[in-house]
């Protein structure tokens, strides 16, 4: 089995199933989380192919099985867990590799029948694992694996990671003491990949790292090439290169996980040309200075107000979105209607918004003054109420344009200011998967958007 959390089908199991029945060693494979963790997937099943294993539909047609896990907050550590469990129950022998697995006595502890844990984005230990239970097969050879590697997502998009790690110190997260500091990859590494990737077929390539933004502060933004051209590893040239890709392809480029720093500002008129989509994903997480100081985040409300409005000034067309966490301890009432007050300014397109919750090994454990579960949840419920009338008003402006979409499923695709799982789509009638459409769009809601095809 084959199978990614966030497309969960029932358990034969968890998703996607892929693979056939053959004589070669079968892999089972779970994998939870994020996009970040998804390319790790990628790549461990990318490697398996190649070394000639198949992949096994079910976890009793397995001979063993992989979980992928995801350890970032309580309810994903559990949910990981319980997935453990599951293969375990259904299989027996089980290989974690993950987030959680950074924690290894904490899953050892939870399941002691575990074959081997290894920590995140570790390809090589976790092969090492299967090498040390099944036999590696006969005379692999490399064209069982498709040039572009084995995808969890839809044929038509993929996303690309374009480093490991992160160096912020954000109070609720544990991120680095899982993943480590930034690591950039080579930009002539990252730029082969998107271009395999957009031979194959696909039509949108969706960036992603920890601090996607921060791309190249590792290495000092030193030189690499690409098809014999110097070019330097930093997140402008980078979407520069990546932008004249897809347009070649008639593709589109998206950025997640982008901080809001000046040199940002030089990556959006790339967006108003037309390179990249006019389109920032950007997790301000809150408004408040004394709440972001103590989050350790960067840039402040008023900072921020007057680059999104630099932003907008450069690439009228852009779309923001961005997530927010209410309920941070030691939040007021004070704290959380000036968060609030920022949503009126900024008037965001798209917004996410979580109640915290704590997290093993996090700083902001050791705060004082936490917020209670029921005020953080209807501090959630008010903001969500005040984004919803916001993102209505502004998908209401588009009723009576002709949005390009991208076809996800017969009658279903998204426009650019649409990514996939955490935004929005497009309804209407016709188009085949994977290709780009017109549709003028008749009316909307709070999310959505309908139409017809011109």
């Amino acid at each position: 089995m084959v199978a990614n959390a966030a497309r969960r089908s029932a358990p034969k199991s968890r998703g996607r199933a892929s693979g056939a029945h053959r004589k070669d060693p079968s892999i089972g494979f779970v994998s939870l989380g994020c996009p970040k963790a998804l390319v790790d997937s990628e790549r461990i099943l990318t490697q398996l192919r190649a070394e000639g294993y198949a992949t096994s539909a079910t976890y009793e047609a397995a001979d063993l099985v992989i979980v992928n896990t995801c350890g970032f907050i309580d309810a994903a550590k559990a949910e990981s867990l319980e997935a453990i469990g599951e293969a375990l129950e259904k299989n027996g022998k089980v290989i974690v590799t993950g987030c959680l697995g950074a924690q290894a006595d904490a899953v050892q502890a939870a399941h002691p029948k575990v074959l081997a844990v290894t920590g995140p984005h570790d390809t090589a230990a976790v092969m090492a694992a299967v090498h040390a239970q099944l036999r590696k097969p006969h005379d692999p050879f490399v064209d069982l694996v498709p040039p572009q590697g084995i995808k969890l997502t839809p044929r038509h998009l993929a996303y690309l990671k374009i480093s490991e790690g992160c160096n912020h110190r954000c109070t609720f997260c544990i991120i680095p003491s899982m993943r480590g500091d930034l690591v950039s990859r080579p930009i002539g590494e990252v730029l082969a990949e998107a271009e395999t990737l957009l031979r194959a077929g696909v039509r949108e390539l969706l960036v992603i790292a920890q601090d996607t933004s921060a791309y190249g502060v590792d290495v000092k933004y030193r030189t690499g090439f690409w098809r014999g051209r110097p070019l330097k590893t930093r997140m402008l040239e980078l979407c520069d290169a990546l932008g004249r890709l897809a347009q070649d392809a008639g593709a589109w480029v998206r950025l997640h996980y982008v901080y809001p720093y000046p040199s940002v500002d030089a990556v959006v008129p790339l967006m108003a040309e037309g390179g990249i989509l006019p389109y920032l994903d950007v997790p301000f997480q809150h408004a408040s200075p004394r709440i972001l100081k103590r989050m350790k985040r960067p840039a402040s409300a008023e900072n921020v107000l007057a680059r999104i409005q630099r932003w907008r000034s450069l690439c009228p067309e852009i779309t923001l979105r961005s997530t927010f966490i209410v309920g941070f301890p030691g939040e007021t009432e004070g704290d959380f209607e000036a968060l609030l007050e920022f949503l009126e300014a900024a008037q965001l397109d798209r917004v996410g918004s979580f109640a915290y919750s704590p997290v093993d090994g996090a700083a902001a454990n050791a705060y004082p003054d936490a917020v209670p579960e029921a005020v953080a949840a209807a501090r959630r419920e008010r903001l969500m109420q005040v984004q919803a009338r916001i993102s209505a008003a502004r998908l209401a402006r588009k009723v009576g344009r002709v949005e390009r979409v991208l076809v996800d499923a017969p009658g279903v695709g998204r426009s650019m200011a649409d990514a996939p799982e955490i935004d929005g789509v497009v309804h209407f009638e016709g188009g085949q998967v994977g290709e780009f459409v017109d549709v003028r769009i008749e009316r909307s809601d709070e999310h959505d958007l309908y139409g017809r095809l011109t």
